[in-house]
């Protein structure tokens, strides 16, 4: 059982056992937060909408979303976040903001499809809401479709319809849409912070929700962060709430009934899912043009390149070098920013989005991705295996906000495994901008023969005199050669990078599995590093 400090409740941690992940909790706290960091402050600042996860007074949950002119979110201090809009009569959580709740909240925004999540209290001030943090973590990308959004004149309210059963034109829409959001909670009677709603994103493929009847849903659980927030809660409290979001009209499509986990699909589900929510509906709430916001999907910002080199750069990691086909410049990166690459996979109903971090120079002629091939990894095994030099992959234009901090502090880039792509990439950016600036490129490996890109990163090291490397092998080689593949065995930790003496103003850009950057972020806040100086990126093998 968990105690009052953990931030997962019972049912939580009863999914992460049951899907093989019992060592959630010991490293996720690095992650979850009482606080927004800065970084999510400005983030839901600048948001057009959020996504809202509460329950109305019978204790059935609704997922909504609530929209508002610009700056209609801010943040005065960390714990706190206000909201010049509340919902209208027809909210399905009208009542429940009216009189203060437990909410979950969801910031995304689908056109850099960046995301994060917040569980607090909500209540109302005036005309609009207060929201007193109770948890904050981020989320990643993967099963974001990107949108742009446009305002549209507010129009006349239209009367929302209540009805027991999906009619034919909202299992048309259902069976169409590609994103959805999820409402679940629990409470226990406790003030822990587990406690409460919380509000989910959900896509995939048009269609992967599959409409069994007008009465019964099956929603895939693709492979995520592993915290199980939404599997754990419907282990404990069955009700779940939905919206579909019709982006052309603004409308929501809502539905709340009780769910039930499948945790071995058969084989004709989703092949992807490893698990599948049931979901009976106990009732639908259309609302027309609730939202004075439309999104569209720009196809013509795709940018078609072609496979001019494919390199080997380790065991499992292999480099693609992508360019235009008539060789036109390509869009300009930052350091650190991800490719979001459309691929074509034989036997998928849908086009397979994935977003790999860019690992060359900026400014090349070509875009370089180094990526790991995962043994389940849909994407990574059929480039690996399948993609090969003059074929063509499609891609959006470079995203993604973990770059460099704009200053000259000193800078400590860290990375494990194949997080030290974008390291890279920063790597080559600070070798040829002629600064002075004091860097360390710290890296964990296995060995010499899983280390990527080694000879890469001495190289750039060896000509830049303010540039310095420290490589451990945690399980080095019979040849491999201290000193000049490694510099230490063992694993990256806190006093291995305060070893460094970068000084109290320098900052840190972490990339690696999430344990590793749980434990880096909790170590260096330990040590006195403010928050603002850690910036990090985390990835999976979902490949």
């Amino acid at each position: 059982m968990p105690d009052a400090a953990s931030p997962f409740h019972a049912g939580e941690i009863k999914a992460q056992r049951r899907a093989g992940k019992p060592d959630v909790p010991t490293w996720a706290s690095g992650f979850i937060r009482p606080f927004m960091p800065d970084q999510h402050r400005a983030f839901f600042e600048q948001l057009p909408f959020l996504v809202l996860a509460g329950a109305d007074a019978d204790g059935w949950p609704w997922a909504t979303l609530l929209d508002g002119p610009d700056g209609f979110v801010q943040s005065p201090d960390p714990g706190t976040l206000t909201v010049s809009a509340a919902p209208d009569d027809q909210d399905p959580l009208a009542d429940a903001f009216a009189a203060g709740t437990d909410i979950g909240m969801l910031g995304i925004e689908l056109e850099t499809r960046r995301r994060n999540r917040m569980n607090g209290y909500l209540r109302r001030r005036g005309a609009g809401l207060v929201i007193e943090v109770s948890q904050s973590f981020g989320n990643c990308p993967q099963y974001i479709h990107e949108r742009t959004w446009q305002r549209v004149p507010a129009g006349t309210t239209m009367r929302a319809t209540r009805t027991k059963t999906l009619n034919d034109a909202q299992i048309a829409r259902i069976r169409a849409a590609d994103t959805m959001f999820v409402s679940t909670g629990h409470h226990d009677g406790t003030r822990n912070a587990s406690n409460g709603h919380d509000a989910s994103h959900r896509g995939g493929a048009p269609g992967f929700v599959q409409v069994v009847d007008a009465a019964h849903l099956r929603i895939p659980d693709y492979a995520g962060n592993n915290f199980f927030n939404t599997i754990g809660n419907l282990m404990e409290n069955p009700r779940i709430g939905l919206v579909f979001v019709d982006f052309d009209t603004g409308g929501l499509l809502h539905l709340t009934g009780r769910a039930s986990i499948d945790w071995t699909p058969i084989r004709g589900d989703d092949p992807n899912a490893l698990r599948m929510i049931n979901v009976a509906v106990e009732a639908v709430l259309e609302r027309p043009a609730a939202l004075s916001l439309r999104w569209h999907t720009d196809k013509s910002a795709d940018l078609d390149l072609i496979v001019t080199d494919k390199i080997a750069e380790s065991a499992d990691i292999t480099s693609f070098h992508l360019a235009a086909p008539d060789g036109r410049p390509l869009p300009r990166f930052e350091p650190g920013q991800h490719l979001p690459v459309l691929l074509d996979i034989p036997g998928q109903s849908d086009v397979t989005r994935r977003s790999y971090s860019l690992s060359g120079a900026p400014g090349a002629d070509h875009y370089r991705l180094s990526i790991k091939r995962e043994g389940l990894g849909l994407a990574s095994r059929h480039l690996h295996d399948t993609v090969q030099v003059g074929d063509s992959v499609r891609a959006r234009s470079p995203s993604g906000n973990f770059v460099m901090p704009r200053s000259t502090c000193p800078l400590v880039l860290v990375s494990a495994g194949v997080g030290l792509t974008p390291m890279v990439a920063a790597l080559h950016a600070l070798a040829t901008d002629g600064s002075d600036r004091p860097v360390w490129f710290v890296h964990g490996a296995r060995n010499r023969a899983q280390h990527a890109l080694a000879s890469e990163v001495n190289t750039l090291v060896r000509n830049r005199p303010n540039l310095t490397r420290r490589i451990l092998y945690s399980q080095p080689g019979p040849t491999d050669i201290r000193g000049t593949d490694f510099d230490g065995t063992g694993r990256i930790t806190t006093d291995t990078l305060m070893d460094l003496n970068a000084g109290s103003d320098a900052h840190y850009m972490l990339c690696g599995p999430a344990p590793f950057l749980s434990d880096l972020r909790t170590g260096l806040e330990a040590a006195g590093v403010p928050d603002a100086h850690i910036h990090f990126e985390t990835f999976g093998p979902t490949g």
